[in-house]
């Protein structure tokens, strides 16, 4: 499971109900959530972001958590 499948357990959030609401389809909502060599693209976490409810910054903080700048 990805980041972004872990936050939408978290808050459960149905994948069903989420690609309703943004347009992406099961079947990408399905490799995002579950496949972590897939790349999210900003336009779908924006989307995703809309569709919940949530500020971006809170799930970018969430998804991307491990991402940290060179010393």
């Amino acid at each position: 499971m990805t980041r972004l499948g872990e936050y939408l357990k978290k808050k459960a959030i149905s994948k069903a109900t989420v690609a309703n609401r943004t347009g992406i389809s099961r079947s990408r909502k399905s490799e995002l959530t579950n496949n972590p060599s897939t790349h999210l693209k900003a336009k779908e976490l924006y989307l995703i972001a809309l569709a919940i409810d949530v500020e971006l910054n809170e799930i970018l903080k969430e998804v991307f958590k491990e991402v940290k700048l060179l010393a």
